[in-house]
């Protein structure tokens, strides 16, 4: 067992005004098993930076001569053979090792002898947590690593990490989280905290926490309210006495201004101590709600259509040109439905949701350049007055700023960035390139723009991709609430059994 220590740490990003952390200070046991959580933004993946020594910071980062390995691991040559490419980040690891973590991970040995290059998503990332978790005297840093697997890989993953130890684990999925994970260290809004346990055991006492301070919250105001009013008449009281001192002969006697002094005193210092009683209970109130987390309300505007039923697939296979994606698929979709389209990746999922939006089937050649030649056959009869509105996986032509995104995507300005300041969005982040934005941002971004298109039909393609855990909370709410008519690709478990009203599998 050792430690990691994090005394005073401050940071803030080159010409930014913020710190993303200020004055941080915790303790981490390498035995852990540690889940990181925190809204999209917060500075997880920028800490994990900083425990690489990627960034200059002012405070100490002490890890007692661990070193620290990154996930996703860089690949400098893609058409290395797999082998190959584990050997150099483990040169230690014997074959047999190598082997006893593939089986663990479900992966077929003969991948191993194949350039990394041709390994589908979902397997580079099991060869490459096998390779780094083969390393000795390491403390894993995994950033994000389900966002290419499907729920079985995402099961798979999870059984493995639950074997290993010595990690930090960013993931938004709770369901994954919840199977993998022995600790949870979180970003709030104003502090770090390290709690034992899974997600939902975290998630329930920050329930319970904001319960609590919300019920406190409550009586301080009441308190501070019925202190401001006593203070107030006393004052006032102190003041009507203080002038009775001047007051007329009444029968001849003079008034006692000793004695109205000594009142008037009397009701000045009650007067001050209740101030001070309502400035004691200001200050316990400014300590309250700092890591509330909101989820604020979101809305959508679904429309109704003519018919009943919306899309119709018969038989539909793709092709690319001699390669067959999908095979003699049939889909119904019916207004209120919100259908999730499941299947291993690699099946045609996004091929069948491009091809209903009405966009030219294309598929990425392995030189990087677009090949058009995607093509259909089958029947799809779909109204041409039927309006969709498509979230796709790819953030990566996000640029420029948020009002000519919104200008050129036929949207309402004021409402878009309504919904994102809803999302967490600061208003600060309205200013900047939507190329610097997290991942998670991104994703914000084109959900925010689709829940301010009326539509008859939302097609969402791996929506959640980075989208932290509230934020997800907030979009099943408002799924659950409007019953918009839906086919989604998603891989959150906890997601799919809360929104969706059927299942469309693919072979």
């Amino acid at each position: 067992m050792a430690l990691i220590n994090v005394v005073d740490l401050t940071f803030a990003y080159e010409g930014s005004y913020d710190n993303i952390f200020e004055s941080v200070s915790f303790q981490i046991d390498t035995d852990w098993k540690l889940g990181f959580i925190g809204r999209n933004g917060r500075g997880k993946t920028t800490f994990l930076k900083l425990l690489l020594g990627k960034y200059e910071y002012s405070g100490t980062i002490a890890a007692a001569g661990l070193e620290f390995e990154y996930f996703p691991y860089e690949v400098k040559d893609m058409r290395e053979l797999t082998l190959d490419v584990i050997k150099r980040i483990c040169p230690q690891a014997e074959d047999w090792e190598i082997m006893r973590e593939l089986s663990m991970l479900q992966m077929e040995a003969e991948a191993l002898y194949r350039p990394f290059d041709t390994l589908s998503e979902g397997q580079r990332t099991k060869a490459l947590l096998c390779g780094l978790f083969l390393k000795e005297n390491t403390f894993l840093l995994i950033d994000e690593p389900t966002n290419h697997l499907d729920m079985e890989g995402r099961d798979i993953l999870a059984q493995y990490l639950r074997k290993k130890r010595s990690f930090i684990l960013v993931s938004h999925d709770r369901m994954f989280l919840d199977n993998c994970i022995d600790h949870v260290l979180s970003i709030n809004r104003s502090d770090i905290e390290i709690q034992k346990g899974n997600f939902s055991s975290w998630w329930e006492n920050r329930r319970l926490q904001d319960e609590h301070e919300l019920a406190e919250h409550a009586k301080l105001k009441k308190d501070i309210r019925r202190l401001e009013g006593a203070a107030r008449r006393a004052a006032g009281w102190s003041e009507q006495v203080e002038k009775s001192k001047k007051g007329t002969r009444i029968a001849g006697l003079r008034p006692d201004r000793g004695f109205i002094g000594h009142k008037s005193a009397k009701m000045m210092k009650k007067a001050k101590t209740l101030e001070k009683r309502r400035q004691g209970q200001l200050e316990d109130k400014s300590k309250l709600l700092k890591n509330l987390e909101e989820k604020e309300e979101l809305k959508i505007h679904p429309l109704k259509f003519q018919t009943e039923k919306l899309v119709e697939l018969e038989g539909i296979s793709i092709f690319y040109g001699d390669t067959q994606a999908v095979k003699e698929m049939n889909l119904t979709i019916c207004q209120g439905e919100r259908l999730a389209l499941r299947g291993k990746n690699g099946c045609g999922k996004s091929s069948v949701l491009r091809l209903i939006c009405g966009e030219r089937i294309s598929e990425k050649a392995k030189d990087g350049h677009q090949v058009e030649g995607g093509n259909y056959t089958g029947a799809m009869r779909k109204n041409p007055a039927l309006k969709i509105s498509y979230v796709s996986q790819d953030t990566s032509g996000l640029r420029g700023n948020l009002k000519d995104y919104a200008v050129n995507s036929g949207i309402d300005e004021t409402l878009f960035k309504a919904i994102l300041r809803k999302l967490d969005f600061s208003r600060e982040q309205f200013d900047k390139d939507m190329e610097y934005f997290s991942a998670g941002q991104k994703k914000k971004v084109m959900i925010a723009a689709s829940l301010c298109q009326p539509a008859h039909l939302y097609i969402w393609d791996e929506p959640l991709n980075y989208i932290d855990v509230i934020s997800r909370m907030q979009i099943e709410e408002l799924l659950t609430e409007y019953k918009p008519t839906l086919l989604f690709v998603e891989h959150d478990r906890a997601f799919c059994e809360r929104v969706a009203t059927g299942t469309v599998w693919m072979q």
